[in-house]
């Protein structure tokens, strides 16, 4: 196993907040390496394929590095394209398929990092692994089938099949009408009253239009009980129904690793919002030397931080170190 001592810093997670981190130690001439436990922008790399992001390509920049897209509001491919030339191009120290199994604080206040391929101690340690990689799960009977999924990608999986879409996020609706246009038979099962306020405004008016025509059913104040392999049971506002079914897709949202936040000594509030403690000026944790960087930071709020109001992280956590 390699041994690496005396870095600056350890930026786990390679998405783009921690690229962005990378670039602005690389400016102040920090030693750093980035341990990403999957691909380069491994999260965004699992979207969906045909997604189109709610930002437009000015706001997803780093560093003032000009992202052009050939739409005002880029696709998944362009924004691949887009961190993968800024990586390269920039010469990024990137360890890419190491996974962090933990994070130690030393006697000394050096960090342990400690991979499957090497230990690394350093001053400070980033956390910006995003919470793409851990599903909300509805803990019902029927949830670990093969017929069910809590990722969605491409829409032709679906085509001419009985497609039950839980949930009404901005990526349960891409998917409910994706699979509808693909000649999927569609249905939305949804807690709330309607579809929700959140999800994209040039979108909404299309699966409302969809839903009051009756091309995609959908089940509002309502929840799935049960998944077998011929249909699943819902509770609806008229009682329970039983629906004959190929395949489920629950997008009910994904949340971060928190277990991982708490072996490192971080600790979170003991509300269901379970945001880490952090300093808002600087990112520090309660934890000397460990930083909180993206979505990470707001908990099971994940809707509250994006890459467009969390890039400035970057510059905040490289500020204080450097002081």
């Amino acid at each position: 196993m390699q041994i690496h001592k005396d870095l600056d810093i350890v930026i786990i997670g390679g998405g783009p907040i921690g690229i962005a981190c990378a670039l602005e130690a690389k400016k102040h001439g920090l030693s750093y390496v980035v341990l990403e436990k999957g691909c380069l922008v491994n999260s965004l790399y699992h979207y969906p394929t045909n997604m189109t992001f709610f930002s437009t390509s000015e706001k997803l920049e780093l560093d003032n590095i000009p992202f052009i897209s050939t739409n005002p509001k880029p696709h998944k491919a362009e924004a691949l394209e887009y961190y993968r030339r800024i990586a390269t191009s920039n010469e990024l120290n990137l360890h890419l398929f190491e996974k962090v199994n933990s994070v130690e604080t030393l006697e000394n206040k050096l960090h342990k990092v400690t991979t499957p391929k090497a230990v690394y101690t350093a001053k400070n340690v980033i956390v910006a692994t995003g919470f793409y990689d851990i599903p909300n799960f509805l803990n019902i009977p029927g949830e670990d089938l093969p017929k069910v999924s809590h990722y969605y990608n491409d829409p032709h999986y679906y085509a001419t099949q009985k497609t039950i879409i839980v949930g009404a996020s901005n990526s349960a609706v891409d998917a409910a009408l994706e699979i509808y246009r693909k000649g999927g038979d569609v249905t939305m099962v949804v807690r709330e009253e309607a579809i929700g306020e959140r999800v994209k405004y040039w979108v909404r008016p299309d699966i409302v239009n969809r839903i009051t025509e009756g091309s995609i059913k959908a089940y509002f104040s309502s929840e799935l009980l049960e998944i077998t392999e011929t249909d699943v049971l819902i509770n609806t506002q008229d009682g329970q129904q039983r629906i004959e079914n190929d395949f489920v897709v629950m997008l009910t949202g994904y949340r971060p690793n928190f277990d991982f936040l708490k072996s490192m000594g971080i600790t979170l509030s003991t509300d269901k919002k379970r945001i880490p403690t952090y300093n808002q000026e600087t990112m520090e944790t309660n934890v000397p030397g460990i930083y909180l960087a993206g979505v990470i930071c707001g908990g099971m709020e994940t809707h509250k931080w994006f890459i467009e109001n969390s890039r400035i992280h970057a510059k905040m956590i490289i500020e204080d170190i450097v002081s």
